[in-house]
């Protein structure tokens, strides 16, 4: 979901993207602060739809990068649905060390930001465009790197389908970061049999069931572009490159291209099985993981690297002394950075594809059945109250047609500090909001 540059002349690899790595576009004029948390530095690329600028916190003085997404422009570049689904992929892949994190992500009426890792070793592409083809042994260190990653993505239901040199980016320390997940699609929102149906990708990397707009797989996608990525690391080239897509088409069903030299057999083998027109005899990524030259010298993630949670660094507001709707208001963006994974008990969130009126209309109705007093906030938010509890709904729109809606627990009276909420009243909500869910995120 990266701006995208012009594309370069016939024979070249695609042109580079905006990525999150240190570049040395010119600065713009920038404004000093964006919403009292971070201090832009430096442009880094343009797009459409999106900037990407290097930012500094004004909490811990930590570099970041930062995406702006001007949601007036996404409308007609239909665009929205893939902002949801690179938040919501970015934020359950957390975890895995060859991943691009998001930190933060943060919306106004007219802008999401997104802020993530700022990658400061640059691009792959780059790096082999400058220096030339890698020798195996470097190869298959990023490729290892690259297919755990996309193995960690497939176990927890994500398909990356933009595979490229240029959304792999290097940390400070030589290590791959997969970025931009604009394409991602997540398993969970596809049918029974999880054959995607939509055309992406970049022609060079796409996979030929995509390219012929047939259903299609993700993970196999995934396993095709890691074979273009294998034969570009260890030649510099794309294996099919030509600015008629007819003709780079029958290339790829005829397998018509030159393997690089000189390499293994075994690197060939592999190169070979990935780069099969058909998907269902392609070699997939747990097959690939099981070769024998993938598992040369391949280091398993640590688990602590996976799965060890990091540290709150979203910011907290003092709450004494004010009630549930202040706390709303206390921010200049709408803060929607647990978008798809609630903290703790007294916070829980939903996605719908209803109206907003809708909605609101639904949680008054199951409100006032359950007990509840109805109380109308600022932003048209809504409160259901009960004692000295207050249960805040707030609606945000992402897409034309998807909602997600935040639901806060707060006490009013009391300090200000968010109050258990019993499991029982909790499932009561659950069920009469049920008709308006499209599912809840806990």
């Amino acid at each position: 979901m990266e701006p995208r540059a012009q594309q370069p002349p016939r024979s070249s690899p695609p042109a580079r993207t905006p990525s999150t790595t240190l570049a040395r576009t010119p600065s713009a004029t920038l404004p000093t602060t964006l919403l009292n948390r971070y201090e832009l530095v430096r442009l880094l690329g343009r797009g459409s739809f999106a900037k990407v600028y290097s930012a500094r916190s004004l909490v811990d003085n930590n570099m970041v990068a930062i995406k702006i997404i001007d949601k007036t422009k996404t409308v007609d570049a239909a665009m929205e649905p893939r902002i949801i689904c690179e938040i919501s992929a970015m934020r359950r892949l957390q975890h895995h060390p060859n991943i691009l994190k998001i930190h933060e992500v943060m919306a106004t009426k007219t802008k999401i930001y997104l802020v993530m890792e700022l990658a400061l070793g640059g691009e792959l592409f780059s790096k082999v465009l400058q220096r030339g083809k890698l020798k195996e042994s470097k190869a298959r260190w990023f490729f290892q790197q690259l297919v755990s990653a996309l193995h960690f993505c497939h176990q927890n239901g994500v398909a990356h389908r933009d595979v490229k040199p240029q959304n792999l980016l290097l940390d400070e320390n030589g290590n791959l970061k997969v970025s931009d997940f604009g394409l991602s699609a997540l398993a969970e929102i596809q049918n029974d049999s999880c054959v995607l149906q939509t055309a992406c990708g970049t022609p060079a990397f796409t996979a030929p069931e995509v390219m012929a707009r047939r259903g299609y797989e993700g993970p196999k996608v995934d396993a095709w572009s890691c074979g273009v990525i294998l034969f570009f690391l260890l030649s510099a080239k794309l294996p099919f490159d030509d600015s008629n897509l007819a003709v780079m088409y029958k290339k790829i069903h005829k397998r018509d291209y030159q393997m690089p030299t000189p390499i293994s057999k075994s690197a060939k083998s592999i190169i070979t099985q990935l780069l099969d027109p058909n998907p269902t005899t392609r070699m997939s990524i747990e097959q690939l993981m099981n070769h024998s030259w993938f598992m040369k010298n391949y280091e398993l993630p640590t688990q602590s690297s996976v799965f060890e949670l990091e540290n709150n660094k979203f910011f907290k507001f003092d709450n004494s002394g004010v009630n549930a709707f202040d706390i709303i208001s206390l921010s200049s963006g709408l803060d929607l950075s647990g978008l798809f994974e609630a903290t703790n008990r007294t916070e829980k969130r939903f996605t719908s594809a209803e109206k907003v009126e809708r909605i609101m209309e639904r949680v008054r109705e199951v409100g006032g059945g359950l007990g509840y007093r109805i109380e109308e906030g600022k932003g048209g938010a809504i409160g259901l109250g009960k004692g000295r509890v207050v249960l805040v709904f707030e609606v945000l729109e992402i897409a034309e047609r998807l909602m997600v809606v935040e639901v806060k627990v707060v006490g009013v009276g009391c300090g200000g500090g968010g109050l258990e909420f019993e499991e029982d009243e909790w499932g009561q909500l659950k069920d009469g909001l049920q008709d308006v869910v499209l599912q809840w995120h806990n």
